[in-house]
Formats: C-alpha cells, structure tokens, sequence
C-alpha cells in the first residue's frame, strides 16, 4: 500500500537554479558526478552551511552547488 505522507526518494542538488534529481543514499560526491559534474569543480551547500562530499545524502535533501572560480 502506498502511503501518502511518505518522504520521497529522492535528493535535489540545484545548480545555477536548475534542480537535479539524484537518488538518496549515496554519497554527495557519487551524486555530484551522476549529474554530470566534478566533484573538484563545485562546493556543496546545504541550509547555508558547506558540507564535505563525502556526506551521505539522505531523502528530500536540497543541496546548493555553487562553481568554483580560481584565477592567477
């Protein structure tokens, strides 16, 4: 029977205002490539807060991933 309160499976990470399903449970740094992205190339931010990318992601997650930009 499918409950109707249930949390859904699922995290979102939200880069550059578009959001990215990405399945709960793996690591940050596994979902990070699964969308297309190096891990190196971005920071992690959830509820204002940087988190590291070894974090397991759990259901209903938003995760903020912000570029990173470095210049001589």
């Amino acid at each position: 029977m499918l409950r109707m309160d249930a949390q859904p499976l699922t995290t979102t990470l939200i880069h550059r205002g578009k959001r990215i399903e990405v399945r709960s449970g793996s690591t940050l740094r596994d979902a990070i490539r699964k969308a297309g992205f190096s891990p190196e190339a971005v920071l992690a931010a959830k509820d204002g807060e940087l988190i590291t990318d070894d974090r397991i992601l759990l259901p209903g997650d938003e995760i903020l991933l912000v570029a990173v930009i470095s210049g001589g």
